[in-house]
């Protein structure tokens, strides 16, 4: 009991042998096993034995200071977090310091971006060492500021990054808080711009795009647009504006203009050689009939032509159904797609990221018990998977005719091969980055420094 280390539920540790010199953990006894914050994991072969190295941002809010470790990989493991999404992870062994004591203790690599600490101490790290007063923070000391500009910031300064825009709506959301990160780690000087407080001037001479409290936003070199589909017309307007200022956008507006309406989307997209499910549109109750038997007759897919993230998406299982749903729709003078329904996909479907015309992430998504839409925004959970070669042509294919530097392209499996579902041009990173590990907001940086060819 006396050679037991007591602890708070908020302590400082360090990793000596991964060249972590202190980090702040939360002590959860309620956690079985412990993680690590990284990004950029790689595995690869030392001395014929698995390893793999990664980096971390040891302090939270500050991706300016990074480490670069490697470690011997000791296992691959599923992991169900605190919010219930189940990720696969790599797990290490590595020496944890704290209280003047050293043992070894197994570790779990994840992004822990979203989340208060960098580091969770659980239980089985803990085991016969640790006491745990949970009133108490921080009973083994803090290091001092100066402490921490010595560990981390010393040898920070680096050459002027760019400056870049990220043109969005919720500065919380996990993706716009990722990229903002990645930028910051490259050097970049980021900012978050919220549309709804920019406005413009249109002038022959002298155009501008004003910030609230009329700041002029005319000095960025790139902006990265990430527009709700609420705002799809003001935010293109906005991306317009900054192009005409000579300044680079990730995603240029004419594109994503064209990626919101799914049907020129899918006319584009077929006119480019690319497969995608039966698809009948109309404008008239008369010819549901018709319409109907046009994709094959039911089960079929009915969507509202303007329904984004699996919401306007109704599964019709009888032709009676069908008929109620289109005229439904119809009697609300609502623009809809009808489309045949790939029972064989059972429920999952594939969502392959393209940056800069390179698929750099891929996941499977499957639906919740019940549900035929596997979005994740409807429950529907992500898993990795292994993509075939077509399918990685297909979405690059896709995202070229789309004109899209960053999209996130859906396919489902069918027995004719793989088709295209949709091409969006403002996916979303947590699903995706969760289940591959993949630090895709850090390519969508390098692909505006790549058109800077900045290094």
């Amino acid at each position: 009991m006396l050679d037991k280390v007591i602890v708070g539920s908020e302590e400082w540790c360090s990793f000596p042998t991964l060249g972590i010199p202190t980090i702040k953990a939360r002590v959860d006894s309620g956690a079985k096993t412990s993680a690590l914050h990284a990004i950029n994991i790689v595995t690869f072969e030392k001395d014929s034995e698995s390893w793999v190295k990664f980096d971390i941002n040891p302090i939270q809010n500050n991706a300016k200071a990074v480490i670069h470790c490697e470690a011997p990989l000791i296992d691959k493991r599923v992991v169900k977090s605190s919010s219930g999404f189940r990720e696969q992870r790599y797990v290490i062994k590595t020496k944890l310091e704290i209280g003047g004591k050293t043992w070894e203790i197994e570790v779990t690599l994840t992004n822990r971006d979203s989340m208060g600490f960098r580091m969770l101490l659980g239980r089985e790290a803990m085991s016969g060492r640790v006491l745990v007063d949970p009133e108490q923070r921080y009973l083994l000391g803090q290091p001092t500021t100066e402490k921490l500009k010595e560990y981390y910031y010393a040898s920070n300064e680096s050459k002027k990054g760019l400056k870049i825009g990220l043109l969005a709506s919720n500065p919380e959301l996990y993706s716009n808080k990722r990229i903002l990160e990645a930028g910051e780690l490259r050097g970049h000087e980021m900012h978050f711009l919220n549309l709804k407080y920019c406005y413009m001037k249109l002038d022959a001479t002298k155009p501008e795009i004003h910030y609230r409290g009329g700041k002029v936003l005319n000095d960025f070199d790139a902006v990265i647009p990430r527009i709700r589909p609420s705002m799809t017309y003001y935010g293109c307007a906005l991306t317009r504006q900054f192009e005409a200022l000579k300044v680079f956008a990730l995603n240029n507006a004419s594109a994503i203009t064209q990626s919101r309406d799914k049907l020129f989307s899918l006319q584009l997209l077929l006119n480019n050689g690319v497969d995608i499910p039966t698809t009948g549109f109309a404008n008239s109750p008369l010819d549901t009939d018709d319409l109907i038997k046009m994709v094959g007759g039911s089960p079929l897919i009915v969507k509202l032509l303007e329904g984004t993230q699996g919401k306007g998406v109704v599964l019709a299982e009888t032709k009676k159904a069908a008929e109620s749903v289109i005229n439904a729709f119809k009697s609300l003078n609502a623009n809809i797609l009808v489309q045949e329904f790939i029972k064989e996909a059972n429920g999952k479907d594939l969502r392959l990221f393209v940056v800069d015309g390179k698929v750099v992430a891929a996941m499977q998504r499957e639906a919740a018990p019940g549900e035929f839409r596997a979005n994740i925004h409807m429950g529907g959970t992500a898993s990795v998977v292994k993509i075939t070669a077509d399918e990685k042509k297909i979405a690059i294919k896709a995202a070229k005719a789309m004109n899209l530097k960053v999209a996130g392209v859906d396919i489902i499996r069918s027995s004719k091969g793989p088709l295209l579902l949709e091409v969006n041009s403002s996916p979303g990173l947590e699903g995706i980055e969760g289940a591959t590990q993949k630090d895709i907001a850090g390519e969508m940086i390098k692909a505006i420094e790549k058109n800077f060819k900045w290094k």
